[in-house]
């Protein structure tokens, strides 16, 4: 059972929880870590540890809770530097340092990464213990088990001095967070079943672009949980978790109207227009005026009083802005009123969950009823895979519809005049299908319009002429005029299901 849709019971709604104060995962884990436990956040250095661990007990600090920060692999210094980088102040928060000191560089006393009378393992957690002890803690960091590790030498002995801190710090009702270093070692032991709970962080390389940093919740006993991978970044102010969408959770029920799309005679294909909550997915090869006609509809409900967001990968919002306004839609006025909403997106450097949950904010905080993303071709650079892109965008598309937004979805198809295809296919995700084609007519490069699918009601099965002309977005009437010189538009042969093209010859 996906733990993400399984409803809290009625014990787990009334645990105590200590918010982590990272935005995103205090949604992921439904409030926070449940307080009085020992929870393991591990990954690979540079993953950013240090910086959740710090705003952790940062919080807990601003709660007026006793905290506690242990550090037996950074020193103190280290530790300011890092709070410097995000603005953040730490002189109201206790820092126990086991660092090795000077002395520790002297021959003789080089037997360990500690000074020589902290030389066992007993002695350094009987130091950890007089500690807390004398500060009485409710919140706990201790940087790193990677050290202790080391002294115990074996990981039977490891393991039972856990065990014993475990009971320790229960006892005290201390909620305490370790942090380790992800081994793929599978000899190194691991502490998976003594914790209460497991968050893990992952660095992923990539060829090109910026690494993609994605955590997720492995075990949390007794309380639910958002399962998977959630994106997330390390940024000035600190770490910024991006959970995972699950369109289950926010169901609602929307208005049913049509939506005008402001050209009269594609209003008349559409049969009244554009059904709020749906999806339309906008075909054709480059430069045929997928982005003008996306443009067009976000224009048409600023127009009504609406809000809309345009999310664009191809090309600079300066070029998209004056390109609009040569059409006759001017959007700087609604953009410096914050009407609209316009982003550029870098597929190098935008996490997919940032991506969505930036959607997510234009809908739920400025009731954003008109959403473009222009486009899939750049969205799909921005995903590990195809397979993902259409489990997102499935994701993405059904909790948009919930809410009543209308979606727009521009893909580009490779090739110009020939048969095309797309690299990806999301045809079977949207209500609605326009496809924009370009054909010969009469010594002249034409555009030609046709709606292939609409779910949400009837639609003209007629192919018309598009005209993107300066001032102004048109459809023509039908192409029947053409007829026996049109190239590289389908057209209907007479036999259900058979489609042809039209030759020269012809």
């Amino acid at each position: 059972m996906n733990a993400a849709q399984t409803q809290p019971a009625p014990e787990q709604q009334n645990l105590r929880r200590i918010p982590l104060g990272v935005p995103g995962l205090d949604d992921v884990l439904r409030g926070g870590l449940p307080a009085g436990h020992l929870y393991l956040l591990e990954g690979r250095p540079g993953a950013g540890k240090t910086t959740m661990a710090l705003q952790f007990v940062l919080k807990a600090r601003l709660s007026d809770q006793k905290v506690l920060y242990i550090t037996l692999s950074e020193s103190r210094q280290e530790l300011l530097a890092v709070a410097t980088s995000h603005g953040w102040n730490l002189d109201d928060i206790p820092i126990f340092e086991l660092t090795p000191q000077e002395d520790s560089l002297r021959p003789d006393q080089q037997y360990s990464v500690f000074n020589a009378e902290d030389i066992e393992l007993i002695q350094i957690t009987d130091l950890i213990a007089k500690k807390v002890e004398e500060t009485q803690p409710a919140v706990v960091v201790i940087d790193s088990l990677s050290e202790l590790r080391l002294l115990a030498r074996d990981s039977f002995r490891f393991r039972r001095q856990m065990l014993a801190l475990k009971r320790f710090f229960e006892d005290r009702n201390c909620t305490v967070l370790l942090m380790d270093n992800y081994a793929d070692d599978r000899r190194e032991p691991r502490l998976h079943s003594i914790v209460h709970g497991v968050l893990a962080l992952q660095v992923i390389d990539r060829e090109y672009g910026s690494e993609r940093r994605r955590l997720r919740v492995q075990k949390m006993r007794g309380s639910s949980f958002r399962e998977g991978f959630h994106d997330y970044r390390v940024m000035t102010g600190g770490v910024v978790v991006h959970p995972r969408l699950v369109a289950a959770e926010h169901r609602h029920f929307h208005r049913q109207d049509l939506l005008s799309t402001g050209i009269e005679k594609l209003d008349q294909m559409l049969q009244g227009g554009i059904g709020c909550g749906t999806s339309t997915l906008i075909v054709g090869p480059a430069g045929v005026g997928k982005s003008s006609l996306a443009a067009r509809f976000a224009y048409s409900a600023l127009q009504r009083g609406e809000s809309a967001a345009i999310y664009i990968f191809d090309e600079m919002p300066q070029v998209y802005l004056e390109r609009s306004a040569n059409l006759g839609m001017n959007l700087q006025p609604y953009l410096n009123s914050g009407q609209l909403y316009l982003q550029q997106l870098d597929p190098a450097e935008e996490p997919p969950g940032e991506f969505v949950n930036n959607i997510r904010t234009r809908v739920a905080q400025h009731n954003a009823t008109v959403v473009v993303i222009d486009s899939l071709n750049g969205c799909l650079n921005a995903m590990p895979g195809e397979e993902y892109l259409q489990l997102q965008m499935h994701e993405l598309l059904t909790f948009l519809g919930m809410q009543g937004v209308s979606t727009f979805l521009l893909l580009a198809q490779q090739g110009v005049m020939s048969p095309m295809q797309t690299s990806i296919d999301l045809s079977y995700l949207a209500d609605t299908i326009i496809l924009v084609r370009y054909f010969e007519a009469c010594g002249a490069i034409r555009k030609a319009i046709s709606i292939f699918k609409k779910r949400s009601g009837p639609h003209e099965s007629t192919i018309r002429e598009l005209r993107i002309e300066l001032g102004n977005i048109t459809v023509g009437e039908s192409l029947t005029e053409f007829q026996g010189v049109l190239t590289g538009v389908p057209r209907y042969a007479g036999e259900p299901g058979a489609w042809t093209r039209v030759s020269d010859a012809e």
